[in-house]
């Protein structure tokens, strides 16, 4: 059965798993203080254009936002995302977890909008009530977002102009950021999205790593303490190694992007091909992400050839489905595709 579920069940690159070896044949020091895990550091402030970027490296998603979010949070303050933001929606309250709100505002097709969040900020800072609210301190995007949508470099630069207007952080989820900035018709580009927030993650887990993200602070704005924060959520591994030759490996000879862009080729045949078969999108979707929308009875029927993920109910009688590609995706598994189509 061909599997178009996720971009994170597919193992690792074969390049990670050769980097991985090294591991085996020397003794680096622990917790992510050895030489693999700092040139792995030193690759990524190469490719974003900033020599003194602070990196971390954590082992998943979930934890790298509830870690991060924390680190820059006084207790009384949330963070605002739009409602089907991935912490909002995904992450079983795990930012809620560490006791700080989530702040919903509106969204357009999964994106944040500049003026919403300046309003939403005005009306904050101009009721008279504020200090017995959560302050707002903290702005979370992702990119791509929940429905594989895009900020064009534009939208991006505007909300993080609001938020330098009101001395609030803006925070990057990038699980799969390299999906977003390789899609068709993106005019973000890594350095870009490195100069218009405070902190971002690479995500690895879906992008050809076995495990790990990259947590970026642009602008040397991370905790002081932000290690022992890390250690305090779980999320510092002995073995810290194994994250840094994954990155490593990565970051050689732009292996991340390539696969990202195989990605994207193997999504645009997949949503051309639905295209052609007549069906419905839900969202217009350039990423690796495809949301399509199934008379039930299709949705049956496929299910006992493929594996993709039941999104939500479109109405009584259609589902909207998710059918993702990676950077595993095979030709003959789009080909396979389209014959069961």
């Amino acid at each position: 059965m061909i599997s178009f579920e996720c971009d994170y069940n597919n193992g690792a690159h074969p390049k990670v798993l050769e980097n991985l070896i090294k591991y085996n044949d020397s003794k680096p020091t622990p917790y992510g203080f050895d030489e693999f895990s700092e040139r792995a550091k030193n690759c990524i402030r190469e490719a974003i254009g900033m020599p003194d970027a602070q990196i971390f490296f954590l082992t998943g998603g979930t934890q790298t936002n509830a870690t991060t979010i924390d680190s820059m949070l006084y207790q009384y303050e949330g963070v605002i995302c739009v409602g089907s933001g991935h912490i909002n929606v995904h992450e079983a309250g795990a930012v809620e977890f560490t006791e700080h709100k989530i702040i919903t505002i509106p969204d357009f097709e999964g994106k944040m909008e500049a003026r919403t969040l300046d309003k939403y900020l005005d009306d904050f800072y101009h009721d008279g009530n504020r200090d017995h609210a959560v302050h707002p301190g903290l702005v979370y995007i992702t990119f791509p977002t929940e429905f594989g949508t895009l900020y064009s470099a534009r939208e991006l630069d505007e909300i993080y102009q609001v938020c330098l207007r009101y001395g609030i952080p803006l925070y990057i989820d990038g699980a799969r950021l390299g999906y977003g900035l390789k899609a068709e018709g993106s005019d973000v580009t890594l350095p870009y999205l490195a100069r218009h927030c405070d902190v971002f993650y690479i995500g690895g887990t879906k992008i050809g790593a076995l495990c790990g993200e990259a947590v970026v602070f642009t602008n040397r704005q991370a905790h002081k303490h932000f290690f022992s924060i890390q250690k305090q959520h779980g999320a510092v591994i002995a073995k810290g190694a194994l994250i840094g030759l994954q990155f490593e490996a990565l970051f050689t000879d732009n292996l991340y992007f390539k696969l990202s862009e195989h990605a994207i080729k193997m999504a645009m045949r997949m949503k051309k091909i639905f295209q052609q078969k007549g069906y419905r999108f839900y969202v217009d979707s350039p990423t690796n992400q495809q949301f399509i929308v199934l008379p039930d009875a299709e949705v049956e029927r496929l299910s006992q050839h493929m594996q993709f993920t039941h999104f939500g109910q479109a109405d009584k009688h259609y589902t909207i489905c998710r059918f993702v590609t990676s950077w595993a995706t095979t030709e003959e598994e789009i080909n396979e595709l389209e014959r069961l189509l």
